[in-house]
């Protein structure tokens, strides 16, 4: 079967390659291939895998209220963030819009942060910290990120400290989390009677000691259901969660989690003689 030419009316010209300089000067970002303004849409994706979904739509409320880069309401939202490194990483955001795209609106801004967060990709994991830290290094503190990671869970809790001392809203958090219906097993070191900062816990969680006297429980762990766990150097303690240097990582990876979980659930059958439940 021939195809025919289709003939284009007289006066049209053939598919011409858009204007580009007219798309900047719009405020429209130009595409990834080479120009200057692919590093916008870079920046908004990282913000969107960085930020838990309730910071990210108050972010995008502000920007549908501000008329560019330079309003206020963006410089006082800015301003106003005590995440490790997140006021840097917004300035950066306002700087790179301001020379990319500055007749973009907030709204265009706050549309192109909602499109990504309808859309999630799989996340990397996010840096953990505790004690001092630069105002440019792009991670966040322990303290939120265990509180965090609690709150997510929906049906259980595995939780493991070496030591545990304060921690009260850490301690509150599980207590909600019992409240409405999540399972909590809580792995501790007898040694250190880290079991008695859960004491005003409810009777239903189970804490297990180590079986024996040859070697401690020394893994520090928060999982939540099976998608998203928090591991590093910190005890469920005050000081390791605010003022000692801690290093940690969570992650929102389920093939990552699901294998600790596993390791974990096998280190808690009876017959396996590892662990022992109080």
């Amino acid at each position: 079967m021939r195809v025919q030419a289709v003939n284009r009316p007289s006066g049209l010209p053939d598919q011409e390659e858009p204007d580009r300089s007219s798309l900047r000067s719009s405020g429209v970002p130009g595409a990834r291939g080479g120009t200057p303004s692919h590093r916008l849409p870079t920046l908004l994706a990282a913000l969107s895998e960085r930020l838990p979904q309730g910071r990210i739509a108050a972010l995008e409320h502000v920007l549908e209220m501000a008329d560019g880069p330079d309003d206020v309401l963006v410089s006082r939202f800015v301003a106003a963030q005590t995440a490790a490194g997140l006021a840097h990483q917004l300035t950066e955001i306002t700087r790179v819009w301001r020379a990319e795209a500055p007749a973009m609106t907030g709204a265009a801004l706050a549309l192109a942060l909602a499109t990504a967060r309808s859309h999630p990709r799989p996340r990397p994991a996010q840096v953990v910290i505790s004690g001092p830290v630069g105002a440019s290094v792009p991670a966040r503190l322990t303290s939120g990120v265990a509180v965090e990671v609690i709150r997510s869970a929906t049906t259980s809790l595995l939780i493991a400290s070496f030591a545990a001392h304060g921690a009260r809203d850490v301690v509150a958090e599980i207590g909600r989390a019992v409240d409405r219906g999540v399972a909590v097993d809580l792995l501790l070191e007898e040694s250190t009677q880290a079991s008695a900062a859960f004491a005003a816990l409810p009777s239903g969680v189970q804490i297990w000691h180590r079986v024996g006297a040859t070697g401690v429980l020394h893994a520090k762990l928060i999982a939540a259901d099976r998608h998203t766990a928090l591991l590093g150097s910190a005890n469920l303690t005050d000081r390791a969660l605010s003022d000692n240097i801690e290093l940690g990582v969570v992650l929102r990876d389920p093939r990552l989690v699901e294998p600790l979980i596993e390791h974990f659930h096998w280190l808690l059958i009876p017959e396996n003689n590892v662990l022992r439940r109080m």
